[in-house]
């Protein structure tokens, strides 16, 4: 079962994020907050498994939740309003596990919660790699270091590249002719060497260090 907890400054939002995964069968509302200091009392006593985080909240917003955050394994998806939302890479480069717009149809965010549940990244598909490149350029300097990018060996790197076009597993193997097991494999040793703490996190870093897949 699927832990989900929730917080946005609007009742009728969380009502209906409520609604959605109430009536799926491999999830369950373990709480909800109203404000980020309400959110991160309720991941400290609730501890669920994926938090939906409103991205704009007064006084301490979904950013400020998230760098005060001290459960690992809570896995987080921002939730916004804009698809251009300044605050969105930012995000996921504090360890976000992915954001989804508020405007996405019921399907989409009940996706999402599972494939965040499942170690997976998610990025809205509204939001397409150019804004995330264009995001990540704006938000750091080329001389900006990653730490642990020269332990990454030459395959490493390569799927670190791929993993930064919002390819699957399953997507790289095919195009790279291996296993789904071996992409698996050396995605995350690439994670542990950059020590991204998600697949999101790590999209930002291979972005951040000038990876590129090659054609």
């Amino acid at each position: 079962m699927i832990r989900v907890a929730m917080a946005d400054d609007q009742e009728l939002v969380r009502m209906g994020l409520r609604v959605l995964v109430d009536r799926e069968d491999d999830m369950t509302v373990v709480g909800e907050a109203a404000d980020g200091a309400g959110a991160l009392s309720l991941v400290d006593a609730a501890r669920p498994d994926v938090l939906l985080l409103d991205i704009r909240m007064p006084d301490m917003d979904g950013l400020a939740v998230l760098r005060a955050m001290d459960a690992p394994a809570t896995r987080v998806i921002m939730v916004t309003t804009f698809e251009l939302d300044e605050y969105v890479f930012e995000a996921l480069r504090e360890g976000a596990a992915g954001f989804i717009l508020k405007d996405s149809a019921p399907s989409e965010l009940v996706r999402a919660v599972r494939v965040v549940a499942g170690g997976e990244a998610l990025l809205s598909p509204a939001v397409t790699r150019r804004v995330v490149s264009q995001f990540a350029r704006r938000a750091l300097t080329p001389s900006a270091p990653v730490v642990g990018l020269d332990e990454l060996t030459s395959r490493e790197r390569e799927l670190a590249a791929w993993v930064a076009t919002g390819s699957t597993n399953e997507e790289i193997a095919m195009a790279l002719c291996l296993s789904p097991a071996t992409v698996r494999t050396h995605v995350s040793r690439a994670m542990v060497k950059l020590r991204a703490r998600t697949r999101a996190q790590l999209v930002v870093f291979a972005i951040r260090s000038g990876l590129t897949v090659k054609e």
